[in-house]
């Protein structure tokens, strides 16, 4: 892809982001796309929204587990920005009108005291630089179609990517506890629709440990010369499969002795 494709791209994105329109597959737009093409359109989308005013509060990470990667055929994560148009507080109602086709995933946010960059970022740097972890929820969004309706061909990762990897909402919750305070392997969480349990999980389902994607991405970001900063929180990627939020649904997710978030969508 070049540059001004790039561009073109990320504005398909916010258009349809702002329009709650879906665009069709980029993959398919642009035959031959790659991963970076892919990080090079949310850039150029990113830097939009920064430009429109909104500020960035983090990072999210996607695809950390082995379903989803066995799913479309990728053995790495991959990796968004938050904004602080994205964060609700813990119980809040969100307006109908909010987003196109929301997912729900239950995770565990890390909150950063420190500055982390790479190279060689290993768990436990991770764990030094984190201040806290909580309990969250990621509401998923997708800018784009999941399925071609000629082509029937399926969204693919650099769809995924492009569209900021899916993210659109966090609502943090729950317990705050400092990273040397527990096992995060074993903080899980019993996930619920309007009072019906949907998903359960296991925080080593991210890795085998939440904070490896965390080190992940610190490295990965070296590479383009940007870190994770001081403040800034970092969803750790999901332990469960998404649930789809429907009109006039509450999400909930137990965490146990951490405490419960949860969400309602008008």
């Amino acid at each position: 892809m070049t540059p001004d494709q790039f561009v073109d791209a990320a504005r398909r994105l916010d258009q349809a982001e702002k329009t709650r329109s879906q665009i069709g597959l980029l993959s398919l737009a642009f035959p031959g796309m790659t991963l970076d093409d892919a990080y090079a359109v949310q850039a150029e989308w990113v830097r939009m929204k920064r430009e429109a005013g909104r500020k960035v509060i983090g990072w999210k990470i996607g695809l950390t587990s082995k379903a989803m990667q066995y799913a479309l055929n990728i053995n790495i994560p991959d990796s968004g920005v938050l904004f602080d148009d994205m964060l609700f507080e813990d119980g809040a109602v969100i307006a109908e009108d909010r987003f196109i086709q929301p997912r729900i995933e239950a995770e565990i946010a890390f909150v950063m005291k420190a500055d982390l960059s790479g190279p060689n970022v290993s768990v436990f740097d991770v764990l030094n630089a984190t201040d806290y972890v909580t309990p969250a929820l990621e509401i998923l969004d997708t800018r784009v179609l999941r399925v071609d309706p000629e082509t029937k061909k399926i969204r693919t990762i650099v769809d995924t990517v492009s569209d900021n990897a899916a993210n659109a909402g966090i609502v943090l919750g729950g317990r705050a506890m400092r990273p040397d305070a527990l096992d995060m392997r074993w903080m899980g969480a019993i996930v619920s629709r309007n009072a019906e349990v949907e998903e359960t999980g296991l925080g080593a389902g991210v890795l085998n440990h939440p904070a490896r994607g965390i080190a992940w991405l610190a490295n990965r970001l070296h590479q383009y010369g940007e870190r994770i900063s001081a403040g800034q929180v970092v969803l750790a990627g999901s332990f469960i499969r998404p649930i789809e939020a429907r009109h006039g649904d509450t999400i909930t997710s137990d965490f146990g002795p951490n405490g419960t978030v949860s969400c309602h969508f008008k």
